[in-house]
C-alpha cells in the first residue's frame, strides 16, 4: 500500500464519525419542515375554529352571566341568575320536552327510511345510478328552500296537499297549525333521508359479500341475513347517524321556516307542538331581546347534547361491532 493510499484511508476513517451529527441534523430539518407544512395547511381551519367557534362560545358564556339586551349599555352582572330562572321557567321545560319527543320520533324514522332506500338502490337494478341521484337530490336543497316549499305545499287555502284531499271529498286541513304541524315537521326531516341513504349505502357496500353468500348457502332467509349480518356490521354507521341525528334534531330551526309569520314578532304565534327549544331561544334572543338569558339557554343545550351523546355511546358500547383487528389499536 502506498503512502497516498494510507493517507486516503486515514482521511476516510477520520471523517466517518463526523457523518453522524450531519445526518441527525438533516433528519431534524426534515421533521421540522414536515411539522411546519402540517400547521401551515391546518392553520386555516385552526384559525377559523378559534375565531368562529371558540370565541363566540366564550362570548356567549360571558353573556349568560349578564342582563345584556344587545342594545342598551345598561346591563349588569347577575351571576347564575339566568340559570336559576331557566330551571324555574315552565316554557323552557315544555319546549325541552317537545324537542326530546321530536328527536325520539324523527331520528329513528329518518334512519329507517335512509337505510331502506340504501338497501333498495344497492340491488342490481336498471338505471341504479339515476335512482340514487334522484333520491339524494332533496338532501342538497337548502333548508330555507325546503321550508318554503313545504309551507306552500301544505298551505290551507292553496296547498297541493289539501287539493288532493278535496279530490276525495275531504275538507281542507290546517296542516301548519295544531295538531297537524308536528307531522309536517317530521315530513321535512324525512325529506332529507337521501343524506342518510348515501352513508348507509357506503356501509352496505363495505360488507363482505362472502358472509352473505355463506349465510344464503346455509339456508338463511334474506331477513335473517339482514338482521344477523348486515345490521351488526353496519352498527358503527348507525351509531354515527344516531348521534348526528340527535344533535341536528335538537338544533333544528325548521319550525321557524314553517311558521305563518317567521319574524321575531310572529315567533310567539307558532303552533305549540312546533315550539321547540331552539324556537324558545330564538324568541328570547330576538323577540324579547334577552341576550343573557338566551345565551344561558344555549349553554344548557350544549351540556345536554354532551350528556346525550355520552349516554348513547354508553348504551351502545356492547352492541356496536367494529370490524377492526384489536392488535391494530396498539
Amino acid at each position: 500500500m502506498t503512502v497516498d493510499q494510507i493517507a486516503s484511508v486515514a482521511d476516510r476513517r477520520g471523517s466517518a464519525p463526523a457523518a453522524g451529527p450531519v445526518t441527525s441534523r438533516r433528519h431534524t430539518s426534515i421533521a421540522t419542515r414536515r411539522h411546519r407544512a402540517f400547521y401551515m395547511f391546518a392553520s386555516p381551519w385552526i384559525i377559523g375554529f378559534a375565531l368562529l367557534t371558540i370565541a363566540p362560545m366564550a362570548y356567549a358564556l360571558w353573556l349568560s352571566f349578564t342582563t345584556f339586551d344587545g342594545i342598551s349599555p345598561r346591563w349588569h352582572y347577575v351571576g347564575f341568575g339566568n340559570y336559576r330562572e331557566l330551571f324555574s321557567d315552565a316554557q323552557t321545560w315544555k319546549s325541552l320536552g317537545r324537542t326530546g319527543l321530536f328527536a325520539i320520533t324523527s331520528v329513528p324514522l329518518s334512519i329507517i327510511a335512509g337505510l331502506g332506500l340504501a338497501v333498495l338502490v344497492n340491488r342490481p337494478l336498471k338505471a341504479r345510478g339515476l335512482f340514487r341521484t334522484l333520491l339524494y337530490l332533496p338532501a342538497v336543497v337548502p333548508p330555507v328552500g325546503a321550508g318554503i316549499a313545504f309551507k306552500q305545499l301544505f298551505d290551507q287555502n292553496s296547498g297541493a296537499a289539501n287539493g288532493v284531499l278535496n279530490l276525495f271529498g275531504i275538507d281542507a286541513l290546517g296542516w301548519l297549525a295544531d295538531p297537524y304541524a308536528r307531522y309536517v315537521l317530521i315530513m321535512t326531516v324525512l325529506w332529507t333521508a337521501g343524506n342518510i341513504m348515501i352513508i348507509s349505502l357506503a356501509g352496505l357496500q363495505d360488507i363482505p359479500r362472502e358472509l352473505l353468500e355463506a349465510a344464503r348457502i346455509d339456508g338463511a332467509s334474506a331477513w335473517r341475513s339482514f338482521r344477523s349480518i348486515t345490521v351488526p356490521l353496519l352498527s358503527p354507521v348507525l351509531l354515527f347517524q344516531t348521534v348526528t341525528g340527535v344533535i341536528a334534531s335538537v338544533q333544528t330551526i325548521m319550525p321557524l321556516l314553517l311558521a305563518p309569520d317567521p319574524t321575531p314578532a310572529g315567533i310567539t304565534a307558532l303552533p305549540q307542538s312546533n315550539y321547540l327549544y331552539m324556537m324558545h331561544v330564538f324568541a328570547e334572543y330576538f323577540a324579547f331581546g334577552r341576550y343573557g338569558y338566551a345565551s344561558a339557554l344555549l349553554w344548557v343545550l350544549f351540556v345536554l347534547i354532551l350528556v346525550a351523546t355520552g349516554l348513547i355511546f354508553k348504551a351502545t358500547s356492547g352492541v356496536v361491532f367494529y370490524n377492526v383487528d384489536p392488535e391494530a389499536k396498539k
